[in-house]
């Protein structure tokens, strides 16, 4: 054998390796049917026009946030929920403020340490997983962002694990379709009950085209290959 032929054998198991690493392991977790909306800015809204409006003040009394609260504020941008959360839980309570952009995380760090919130730490997520410690919330807020999730079956299953025992998930969104932004409620309620949870409570907002839809977890978490792929829904 020729030492040109000799390195071509010896080389080949070196590219099928790294063939092999160039190739992400498909997810058990299936693809949604509609479209994912991109992230387009760390920032939903001038936060005076949300004072404004009253948005947050009308979601954290809906999701009846009390003081020693655990709670995460997931794709939390520049914070708007973050620091208006923070006081509402108190000294004894948390806010967890988690994004999936570095930059933004690294942003809201400061804001949290310039207005000395040290009731509140900030973390960094993945996409389909947002990384929280199990069973540590009384409430996650997923708030103007989950049109923005790629995978939803698989995210929703990571943040089952997250809650505490009747904790609730709490999400805000437009009353229209991924693509444009928003998520129609018929498909929020679809993707939430395809991973074991169950609407208790769902709220128009006023003056706005946006909902609050609360969710909590019932019965035993499916497995992966359990869960039913949702059709897109126009509104």
């Amino acid at each position: 054998m020729s030492i040109k032929a000799a390195l071509g054998w010896a080389l080949l198991p070196l590219a099928v390796l790294a063939a092999c690493k160039e190739s992400p392991e498909k997810s058990p977790f299936p693809d949604p049917q509609r479209p994912v909306a991109p992230i387009v800015s760390a920032r939903y809204s001038n936060e005076d026009a949300r004072d404004s409006a009253g948005e947050a003040e009308t979601v954290m009394r809906l999701a009846d946030i009390k003081p020693g609260m655990v709670v995460a504020d997931v794709g939390a941008g520049e914070g708007y929920y973050t620091v208006r959360l923070a006081p509402l839980v108190g000294a004894k309570g948390r806010v967890l403020a988690q994004d999936i952009v570095p930059a933004t995380r690294d942003a809201l760090a400061q804001r949290v340490t310039r207005e000395r919130l040290d009731n509140v730490a900030v973390k960094l997520g993945t996409p389909n997983d947002p990384m929280l410690p199990p069973a540590s919330f009384d409430r996650i807020f997923l708030i103007h962002m989950y049109h923005e999730v790629q995978r939803p079956s698989e995210f929703l299953w990571h943040l089952r694990a997250s809650l505490k025992k009747g904790g609730r998930v709490v999400v805000v969104d437009a009353d229209r379709t991924t693509d444009r932004h928003g998520t129609p409620p018929r498909l929020l309620v679809c993707e939430f009950g395809a991973v074991g949870y169950e609407i208790t409570r769902f709220e128009r907002l006023a003056d706005s085209e946006s909902y609050f839809a609360q969710f909590e977890a019932v019965g035993p978490r499916p497995e992966p290959s359990q869960i039913r792929v949702c059709p897109a829904l126009e509104n």
